[in-house]
């Protein structure tokens, strides 16, 4: 059972856009043209925005862009690194109003409304240790909010049961939240878990995997429910017009209802086709165990950390090989693009986006004639394993996940 289920009956069908923002692109540390890791995943039609990973500055990067402060609904956290983990305290202020001056044992009243159903709930996931992150730095921050947030923590096996990492007392403002135990697969081959299902509603589901770093670190699939495809009313009509059935039957055989009319005929519901999948991966050297749920992506987003490019990467070390640099970007948790574009040749994506640099490779490609060089040599490198399309991200880009 997810941890929430949110109906969507009184919103849009479905998602006329799913875009992908990215506020951070770099690896570690930040640069002039790249800030710490985040991503915003926008849905049209419902209006919801959600955050993949919330680096430090990501509040700022959001106030620069097209993505609505107002909007974010939820935080994923990959793992507990600084550079994906750091922005989240001042995030959470800017989404809730936060200020400083909280006293315990006081209450106050901009916090306790009459009726606590207009206050905002900010739902976040991420592994053990996210939980006790938010709960310190807000507490020992003194920050009070207009609003409320919920941690649910994915665990793993080997995460001690019960724990939270702190003997903090909850924030006012924070929620009771779940801690997700792992689904066994039934595909010995994999010998892991997954998170089925961590959130899902009537248009969207979220399932969750672990994946390969040097720490505790997870990755998300974001899959749109099936999408009814685009009806014909003249092949409905006839026979609804003849037993004076209600027009109103459109609509539901739009939503895929099959119905029974008077004289027996039966009219067959509109079919659904498979709506967009996401992959959104965290640091890693090896994403294999995400492999069952990330077949047939739409859009994959992987790490390319570090890459061999002799000529053209002056950091480049004399005695370095492609060999040697995968081997040492390996070691330290992380992935080169061939090995990007491996993985997303393995499970049959259609767009790979690579994605968390090193601070040496410039994010300002689409005016700086040395990074394009540079960037484009990395995309090189990815479609050479890889023949769909390939795209370096770089920091405000946006992307339209088509159907």
């Amino acid at each position: 059972m997810p941890p929430s289920r949110t109906s969507a009956a009184a919103q849009s069908a479905n998602f006329s856009t799913i875009s992908v923002t990215f506020l951070g692109t770099a690896s570690a540390q930040p640069s002039s043209t790249r800030n710490h890791s985040s991503l915003a995943l926008c849905f049209g039609g419902r209006g919801d925005t959600w955050l993949f990973d919330c680096g430090e500055a990501t509040q700022q990067r959001v106030q620069k862009s097209d993505v609505k402060m107002g909007k974010i609904r939820k935080i994923f956290i990959t793992h507990t690194h600084g550079d994906h983990i750091f922005g989240i305290a001042p995030l959470l202020a800017g989404c809730l109003n936060g200020a400083g001056g909280m006293i315990d044992g006081m209450v106050d009243s901009r916090m306790e409304p009459a009726d606590p159903k207009e206050l905002t709930t900010l739902e976040i996931y991420g592994p053990l240790g996210t939980r006790a992150f938010i709960r310190s730095a807000l507490r020992l921050t003194h920050t009070r909010l207009d609003g409320r947030y919920v941690v649910h923590e994915l665990r793993f096996p080997r995460d001690p049961p019960g724990g939270d990492y702190t003997t903090l007392p909850p924030h006012r403002c924070e929620l009771p939240g779940k801690n997700l135990l792992q689904t066994p697969m039934d595909d010995v081959q994999w010998g892991k878990g997954i998170w089925n299902d961590v959130y899902a509603d009537d248009l969207v589901t979220v399932s969750a995997a672990p994946i390969e770093h040097s720490v505790a670190c997870v990755g998300y699939v974001v899959n749109e429910q099936p999408v009814p495809q685009k009806m014909d009313p003249s092949h409905y009509l006839p026979h609804i017009k003849r037993n004076k059935a209600p027009i109103a039957y459109l609509s539901r055989l739009q939503r895929g209802e099959n119905i029974t009319l008077d004289d027996g005929t039966e009219l067959l519901g509109v079919p659904k086709r498979a709506g967009r999948k996401l992959v959104i991966l965290g640091d890693t050297y090896d994403p294999s165990p995400i492999m069952p749920l990330a077949v047939g992506a739409d859009l994959l987003i992987h790490e390319a950390t570090n890459a061999y490019l002799p000529g053209i990467d002056p950091a480049t070390n004399n005695d370095d090989t492609e060999e040697v640099v995968q081997a040492r970007t390996t070691s330290r948790g992380h992935s080169t693009p061939q090995m990007a574009g491996r993985f997303a040749r393995l499970i049959g994506a259609r767009q790979l986006v690579l994605n968390h640099f090193s601070a040496r490779y410039r994010g300002d490609d689409d005016v700086n004639e040395e990074a394009k060089t540079v960037m484009d040599a990395i995309k090189g490198l990815a479609e050479k394993e890889f023949c769909g399309e390939v795209v370096c991200a770089r920091d405000f880009m946006t992307l339209h996940v088509s159907r």
